[in-house]
């Protein structure tokens, strides 16, 4: 692939932005600068710096962020910031999406991706993806409520009940639940028809894949094994 495509295809610009770089000095191998836009290099596994940042390669990027408060899961956000000024510049260039939304009250774990077919799997009703979230809610945590999560409960506009697939208590106003749906305000709206308040939600899984000890607001890649526990089968490099 030659420079000037491999750095458009990495979100740092259009082609022509990446040729300037390129030509100013701002691509390096090893240390070793590269100032012909044209040169053809294998990019598999290609590891570089520009302007002395480094970077590596990925054909597809897959990001796991700890979503703070106050961030929307929207590239056009209207009341608070987007959780793409949370990542560096390109990757919202290279057009990384949220695989799903969090309220912009709700922290903790949200995948991001610019592969459109991980995006779908991750969000398609029929996957089922179960996701895990500790919910603290207003008043104590009872077994009738818990009894009434398995059991399933009514949502407005919905035909039929909606039960999680789990549900523990993890302390007097704390719950520990996994869904599979996705409905809008799925986890806030089931509590409140089991008779209590969300006053806090967190999200700390994904399918297989827990958050981790990932700070709030901080983002890395996902590992390959970590892709595994997704029920996603990443195709092989340049396929």
């Amino acid at each position: 692939m030659e420079l000037d495509r491999l750095l458009q295809s990495q979100g740092f610009g259009s082609r022509k932005m990446c040729r300037k770089l390129i030509v100013t000095g701002a691509f390096a191998i090893d240390g070793v600068v590269h100032d012909n836009p044209r040169e053809s290099l294998d990019p598999q596994g290609l590891q570089f710096t520009l302007d002395g940042e480094p970077w590596e390669y990925r054909e597809h990027v897959y990001v796991l962020l700890n979503k703070p408060q106050g961030y929307e899961c929207s590239t056009s956000p209207t009341h608070h910031e987007g959780v793409h000024s949370l990542l560096p510049l390109p990757m919202a260039v290279r057009g990384v999406q949220p695989a799903g939304r969090l309220d912009q009250d709700t922290t903790g774990m949200l995948l991001l991706s610019d592969d459109g077919a991980f995006l779908h799997a991750m969000m398609s009703p029929r996957r089922h993806v179960p996701k895990r979230y500790v919910a603290t809610t207003k008043h104590p945590v009872t077994d009738d409520m818990l009894q009434a999560l398995r059991d399933g409960v009514l949502l407005r506009d919905e035909t039929e009940p909606l039960a999680a697939t789990d549900v523990m208590r993890a302390s007097s106003h704390e719950i520990a639940m996994t869904i599979t749906q996705g409905k809008y305000h799925q986890v806030k709206r089931m509590v409140a028809a089991a008779g209590n308040r969300v006053e806090a939600l967190v999200r700390i899984a994904i399918g297989g894949l827990p958050m981790g000890n990932l700070a709030l607001g901080e983002w890395r890649y996902l590992a390959p094994d970590e892709l595994l526990s997704l029920p996603y089968e990443v195709p092989a490099a340049g396929k």
